[in-house]
């Protein structure tokens, strides 16, 4: 332990992980406080939410790609000291990020009973997460700048603001989350919709103190301004480098919602179990989340600044982070585990479920750990993008989805196995992962010079 706070690299890590780790359990807690609410609402409340808001989860996945494709740009031009193509890639991410929640608040205002018949045929289920999704729309506009100006405050090493602004809005999100579920305070007692009126309001909120912080900020400015800058190269380079790690998360995103779908139409039981599941996961997966995007951040200034031994060997000091952060996110789970059984309000079903979930989620976290600090974390930070995607498309598309659709329709096994088989792959992609790590081809340094000598439109 005294090794690694003398360490630079380890004290560097650490002044950036924290914060991500502390934003990660936020985000974190505040899905835990909607669970436990609606606990006392119902559990079609529940498992209808649940279900809802897996547009939510693929949209963050949409977000979070841009995200990581914003921070391998801007973290390694940082490093490099030219903020002119910060700014710029900054501006051509806001125009992804805002067109594609344009799209999803559409769906979720035009058609949010079709949305909903994906995931289940419950006509209850239906009507509860309708009635939710279409007041959620107001907060998806909303959160396509916000997680652009955060990814490019992350990507220069100010990730102490994105948590402090991330802490507000959870704050207010679970205060109006009891104001509009339960009716305090002589508010209307909304139950389910109140769930989205409580999260669209925090993330008005959300944007507006990003704002703030622009205007206070010395380098990195939240301007709608940034949308109409054109480089041909940054846009080149933004699509080649960005798409795919956007793509990547889709797939993944909407592949992991997949395994809803299976559950959803095998019983309400399994979905309310795997809600609790998810909720108790991510606790787990706080610390491993905020290694690979610590990582990630700190390899790619490296690599900017053109110090790629020095990145290689951080990688590999990232990735044994990453074990033993794994490792513990499986204690958190088992440490969790008789507390949740404890007070979750399901059925007898839906508690044995739940119990075999969280027993395999307990050791299922650290492939997930390994995948993510090398893929999304290592990876992305030396401009390597595809090998992610292509991954991910056979792992989830080629072998998991077949594989639980196989296994709950026409074996017709238990839930329990059905999920369990779900469970494998992340293990399955371990092989290819390590290989490519340890080739070295994922190290490039990827800023160009002479951006802004000929300016152009893309």
């Amino acid at each position: 332990m005294d090794r690694l706070r003398g360490d630079p690299f380890y004290k560097q890590i650490f002044k950036l992980m924290l914060p991500i780790m502390l934003q990660n359990l936020l985000n974190a807690a505040v899905n835990s406080v909607d669970v436990v609410m609606l606990n006392f609402v119902g559990e079609s409340a529940i498992a209808a939410v649940s279900l809802a808001a897996q547009y939510a989860n693929v949209l963050f996945m949409v977000f979070y790609g841009l995200g990581t494709g914003v921070t391998m740009l801007c973290a390694q031009y940082f490093g490099k000291g030219d903020m002119r193509a910060v700014e710029t890639v900054q501006g051509i991410a806001l125009r992804f990020s805002m067109s594609i929640a344009a799209l999803f608040a559409l769906m979720a205002l035009a058609a949010p009973q079709l949305m909903m018949r994906i995931f289940t045929n419950d006509p209850a289920l239906i009507a509860l997460g309708a009635g939710y999704l279409r007041i959620l729309s107001a907060g998806y506009l909303c959160w396509g700048v916000i997680e652009v100006y955060l990814s490019v405050l992350r990507s220069v090493g100010r990730v102490a603001v994105g948590t402090a602004l991330n802490t507000v809005a959870v704050g207010l999100n679970v205060l109006l989350n009891a104001v509009f579920i339960f009716g305090l305070f002589g508010a209307p007692k909304l139950g389910v919709i109140g769930v989205a009126v409580a999260t669209s309001a925090s993330r008005v909120v959300e944007l507006l103190l990003c704002f703030w912080v622009s205007r206070r900020s010395q380098n990195v400015k939240l301007k709608f301004s940034l949308l109409f800058v054109r480089n041909k190269l940054l846009f080149k380079d933004f699509i080649r480098l960005s798409l795919p790690a956007l793509l990547n998360d889709v797939v993944w995103g909407v592949g992991f919602s997949m395994y809803s779908v299976i559950l959803g139409h095998l019983s309400a039981e399994a979905v309310a179990a795997n809600s609790f599941a998810i909720v108790v996961r991510n606790f787990g997966s706080v610390l491993c989340f905020g290694q690979a995007n610590a990582g990630g951040i700190l390899l790619g200034q490296l690599i900017g600044e053109n110090r790629l031994e020095e990145a290689k060997t951080g990688a590999r000091r990232v990735l044994k982070l990453t074990i033993l952060g794994g490792a513990l996110g499986g204690l958190v789970i088992l440490g969790i585990t008789p507390f949740v059984l404890q007070y979750a309000e399901l059925s007898a079903t839906a508690m044995g479920y739940l119990r075999a979930m969280l027993l395999i989620n307990s050791y299922y976290i650290m492939g997930g750990a390994v995948n993510t600090t090398l893929i999304v974390g290592v990876f992305r930070a030396g401009g390597d993008s595809r090998f992610g995607l292509i991954c991910d498309i056979l792992d989830m598309w080629v072998y998991a989805v077949p594989l639980g659709f196989f296994a709950a329709f026409v074996l017709e096994l238990p839930v329990v196995w059905v999920y369990f088989l779900l469970c494998t792959d992340e293990f399955v992609k371990w092989p290819w992962v390590i290989k490519h790590y340890r080739s070295g081809k994922w190290l490039k340094n990827i800023t160009r010079e002479g951006l802004f000598e000929e300016p152009g439109k893309p």
